[in-house]
């Protein structure tokens, strides 16, 4: 059993099926998807902050006297189909979801006891958000269904109260935040819990070790949980169960603990955002090498969209999605249950990234650019003669190479016309028998 201590807690394995998964799809959906401007943080930029260009959107758009809770009945999500969404997330070849259950505005996704008048099935949709996305994602797709969470709550009295006692109060912990983790994890059951938001209080004063001892000793996840590392001041990139860091975290190297880049297709914001333009969206090109250079030091994608109020994913979000899943599709070898290799990106030729998969004992090289040489120089793989084998995945034939010394080699790309190409974005040479 596991103490409510981080030396205790932070001992625990970490499920395997996090780290084979490699792939996951963010939801930032909420009350904050109704003014859908500028960024998930409105109402603290509108209100707390009071930035000009927010406060001039209101005042042009809205009656005076509007309050941020009068967005609630307008989050309607009448076109939110949950089955629809489920079909989408499967084929963006992701292995797992993650929801914003509850963001800083503090309006949860489902019925809580301890958010009375503030949730999706007192105002708004009328519906249990989180309830109907875990159903149609368990029973249409094997994806891993899991909650983000956010301990506090930017204009929630109880937490300003226990902030202006220096969080020597406990108020909003024991009567909110605390029983919303219990109840979500009782109730939905999800496989991840995404902890954000410490509101600069300690993780003693979320008794975020007494949490995680539940759900890692006697909760109905305790066995496949897996948890991140946002639990309180100082817990992040120390504690918990994977790293997350900061948001967009991408370090480039290998790190030695388990990790998470957690980042968004629209570059600027979580929500939805009605004033985006083409050029904030990430291209799937970018994504394909975000995953790539994720995948090869080791960590998780968890690539986020913001649907709309009325429960639409936007069609430029669901073609990224599909489009990632097109590319896995050819090349998700080289990225599920694969390993960090001994050279993470290769030292000649920039834009090719390795992984190393264990069972077939075959190291990937992920290239980025087609070479317009027609040969591909990769300056990490040590060869050998008569034995490696090179392969194109979604391409029949073998290919032809050369030795460079020591180390290194060259190697043929056959020559394929546009349509011929397996995919579009990044392709992935299968290396066997390499020392």
């Amino acid at each position: 059993r596991y103490e409510p201590t981080w030396g205790s807690l932070d001992a625990r394995p970490l499920p395997a099926w996090f780290d084979e998964a490699k792939f996951g799809v963010f939801i930032h959906w909420g009350v904050f998807s109704v003014p859908s401007f500028g960024s998930e943080w409105f109402w603290w930029y509108w209100q707390k902050e009071k930035r000009e260009r927010y406060v001039k959107f209101m005042e042009a758009n809205y009656p005076p006297g509007f309050s941020y809770e009068d967005f609630g009945p307008l989050f309607t999500a009448e076109f939110f189909d949950p089955n629809q969404w489920a079909d989408i997330l499967k084929a963006s070849g992701a292995k797992y979801v993650v929801l914003t259950s509850k963001h800083h505005e503090g309006f949860t996704l489902w019925a809580s006891k301890y958010s009375w008048n503030w949730n999706a099935v007192d105002v708004g949709p009328k519906r249990d958000l989180v309830a109907e996305l875990a159903a149609s994602v368990r029973n249409r797709t094997d994806l891993h269904f899991g909650l983000y969470h956010s301990l506090f709550e930017w204009f929630n009295p109880l937490f300003l109260e226990d902030a202006t006692n220096a969080f020597k109060t406990r108020k909003f912990p024991t009567s909110k935040s605390l029983p919303e983790l219990y109840e979500i994890v009782t109730k939905y059951q999800p496989e991840i819990i995404w902890s954000d938001g410490d509101g600069n209080a300690p993780d003693t004063y979320w008794n975020s070790t007494g949490f995680l001892a539940w759900l890692y000793n006697d909760s109905p996840v305790r066995d496949t949980v897996v948890t991140n590392d946002r639990w309180g001041g100082g817990s992040i990139c120390t504690h918990g169960g994977f790293y997350t860091c900061s948001d967009r975290y991408n370090p480039g190297h290998l790190l030695p603990h388990k990790w998470e880049n957690c980042m968004t297709i629209d570059r600027s914001s979580w929500g939805y955002r009605r004033d985006a333009r083409l050029g904030d969206y990430l291209a799937i090109e970018d994504l394909v090498k975000q995953l790539a250079e994720t995948v090869s030091c080791g960590g998780n994608l968890l690539m986020n969209i913001g649907p709309t109020h009325d429960g639409r994913i936007a069609v430029v979000f669901e073609e990224r999605l599909r489009q990632v899943g097109a590319w896995l599709k050819v090349n998700g070898e080289a990225i599920y249950g694969t390993k960090p290799w001994r050279a993470q990106n290769d030292t000649v030729t920039p834009g090719v990234w390795y992984t190393f998969s264990p069972k077939e004992g075959k190291v990937n090289a992920i290239f980025l650019n087609w070479p317009i040489s027609g040969t591909l120089e990769l300056g990490e793989p040590q060869v050998r003669l008569g034995e490696t084998q090179v392969k194109l995945a979604g391409y029949k034939e073998l290919l032809k190479w050369v030795a460079l010394g020591e180390k290194g080699m060259v190697i043929a790309l056959p020559q394929l016309t546009p349509q011929q190409l397996p995919c579009q974005w990044g392709w992935t040479l299968q290396l066997t028998d390499i020392n």
